[in-house]
């Protein structure tokens, strides 16, 4: 990075940093329980998702003009979505749209069988397949490196 942005993004960090510095002592001096501190609280939540937001559209945003600029990124990205679909093409299969029953099995509140308790089953079927192929991955990594 040359110099010229460097001190652009040093600025525009420094900026951020005070106003979160201000907001962060607004909360500080607010009495509990009042209005102030709502006001201050919800001040601060709200810049939170303004940052967040414009975090995240522009670490997307940059992503996407990469891959543009290189085709070969673009193809392993599209492949890499190809496998996550197909991944959770199967654990939507795998999963049950039943009813969601305590220990005493007796339908907890909102547990009804539906829609609603198929997605969640198959997110969390997702997240374990997820899981398992990161460790695999992580012990495979381990086991090559142990070898070399």
């Amino acid at each position: 990075m040359d110099n010229k942005k460097s001190k652009i993004l040093t600025i525009i960090t420094a900026v951020i940093g005070i106003i979160g510095a201000i907001l962060f002592i607004r909360v500080l001096m607010a009495e509990e329980g009042t209005e102030a501190m709502d006001s201050a609280v919800n001040t601060i939540v709200h810049f939170s998702k303004i940052l967040l937001i414009v975090t995240a559209l522009i670490a997307v945003g940059l992503s996407l003009f990469s891959m543009l600029k290189n085709p070969k990124a673009l193809k392993k990205t599209l492949l890499g979505l190809v496998v996550l679909a197909v991944l959770f093409g199967i654990s939507y299969a795998m999963a049950s749209d039943a009813a969601v029953t305590n220990q005493f099995g007796d339908i907890v509140t909102n547990g009804e069988a539906g829609s609603t308790s198929k997605m969640i089953s198959t997110l969390i079927i997702f997240t374990g397949i997820l899981g398992a192929l990161a460790i695999g991955t992580i012990g495979f990594g381990f086991v090559k490196s142990f070898i070399k």
